[in-house]
């Protein structure tokens, strides 16, 4: 099914592995549609709790494939305009690939963990920035070069990155568009850990393994919703109205139920609601495109 990523399930994680590693896992239309098409089977699958997304062989994601040349950004290259004829517009003009990848895992009902196993680019970078926790290994490195490129960051990596980092943060990367090491992607919020190469997927997975065994996929799947909606929140009264929907709903529920008496009876929980039928959307959806964005 898959060409440019491998997809697996195993022990109630997904794992993608981007998969070009002869093009150090450089991104392309098909890839990006590729990684939509998983995140949509993600989230159908109710055996999948969590999802782990890294690179095959000694790269992340190097960035955008350039391997046309001048013409690789230009959507009006003939070539180019062939191979997007199915992207949707938005404001006029084709939908960046990118953005369309990030907004799909940014909708996910499931936490993604980022685990960056090398040179993470361009495109490398900004995917991840919609993902939930991100590791790095030692060999790690970042670069939002877009400045480098002509062009400007994409993937709707301006309102993610900012949040992620800070304003000033932010900018300094966009603005130089260089290369950087793991140890300050560590320092400056855009890694919450930096791993020996070998210990990083075991550290993702193990990360997962907690979420698995001890948590509601109902609670996480809110949660997830409310944490991300809320950045763009201008007061906290918006967070309080949501919560409170939230715990009215939920605390009706049977994951609750379960939730309280295993504790009660100091056992394992085992949570009975399931994402695809028992999920209520007492969070709105998130990110929903306004009706007045064309």
């Amino acid at each position: 099914m898959y060409t440019e990523i491998a997809y697996d399930v195993a022990d109630h994680v997904a794992t993608i592995t981007l998969d070009r590693p002869d093009r150090l896992n450089a991104f392309t239309t098909t890839m990006a549609r590729e990684l939509v098409a998983a995140f949509d089977e993600i989230d159908a699958d109710d055996s999948v709790r969590v999802v782990v997304v890294t690179g095959r062989g000694r790269g992340f994601c190097a960035g955008a494939d350039l391997g046309r040349g001048g013409a690789t950004f230009d959507a009006n290259d003939p070539e180019r305009a062939a191979e997007r004829k199915d992207f949707e517009t938005i404001g006029g003009v084709p939908r960046d690939g990118g953005g369309i990848v990030s907004l799909r895992i940014a909708a996910c009902r499931k936490p993604v963990i980022a685990a960056i196993n090398g040179p993470s680019v361009g495109i490398g970078a900004t995917m991840t920035l919609p993902m939930d926790i991100r590791l790095a290994a030692e060999s790690a490195k970042f670069g939002f070069v877009f400045a480098r490129r002509g062009l400007v960051p994409e993937a709707a990596s301006s309102w993610f990155l900012p949040r992620v980092v800070g304003i000033s943060q932010a900018m300094e990367w966009v603005a130089t568009g260089r290369v950087f090491k793991a140890d300050e992607a560590l320092a400056g919020g855009l890694v919450s850990k930096v791993l020996p190469d070998d210990e990083l997927l075991p550290a993702a997975y193990a990360i997962a393994k907690e979420i698995v065994d001890n948590t509601s996929s109902i609670s996480v799947a809110a949660s997830r919703q409310l944490l991300w909606s809320m950045l763009g929140a201008s007061t906290p009264w918006e967070a309080h109205k949501l919560d409170s929907a939230a715990i009215y709903a939920l605390g009706q529920g049977d994951d609750v139920k379960e939730g309280v008496m295993s504790f009660l009876e100091k056992r394992t929980p085992s949570f009975p609601d399931r994402v695809s039928t028992d999920y209520q959307d007492v969070v709105p959806p998130w990110p929903v495109r306004p009706e007045t964005m064309e």
